[in-house]
């Protein structure tokens, strides 16, 4: 006997075999999994004084991420010198994450520094924009 319904009044039970009951709720649970979605977060580093043709390599790495359905998460690192002209860095990389927003991305955490690091996190949004 398996109890088919325990919430019912009264609980509802059926005589099967325990073995094929179990397996057929295996077989439920894998099919769920199956149909589930799992979002990565892909991380894409940068650097202050990155050339142009870098940057865009990087921003269609990243472009390639949205698209897949998954969270990027941006950094720009600053090292020694670079630390002295913060300033200039965050101003570049705040028209990176401009352009990543332009290819249908919404900032999930804004941008904030954690010692010599800036840190943002983009997600794709619920509407990608259409390609023309």
């Amino acid at each position: 006997m398996v109890e088919v319904a325990p919430m019912a009044k009264p609980p509802v039970v059926k005589i099967i075999d325990y073995g094929k009951y179990k397996y057929e709720q295996q077989k439920k649970v894998a099919e769920a999994k199956k149909k589930q979605v799992t979002v990565q977060l892909k991380e894409i580093q940068f650097r202050p004084n990155i050339e142009t043709h870098d940057l865009e390599t990087k921003l269609k790495r990243a472009e390639k991420f949205i698209g897949q359905g998954d969270k990027v998460k941006m950094v720009m690192q600053f090292r020694g010198r670079e630390m002295a002209y913060k300033d200039q860095g965050l101003d570049k990389f705040k028209g990176i994450i401009s352009n990543v927003e332009e290819l249908g991305a919404i900032v999930e955490s804004p941008m904030k520094m954690m010692g010599n690091r800036a840190i943002t996190i983009l997600a794709p949004s619920k509407k990608a924009p259409k390609k023309a």
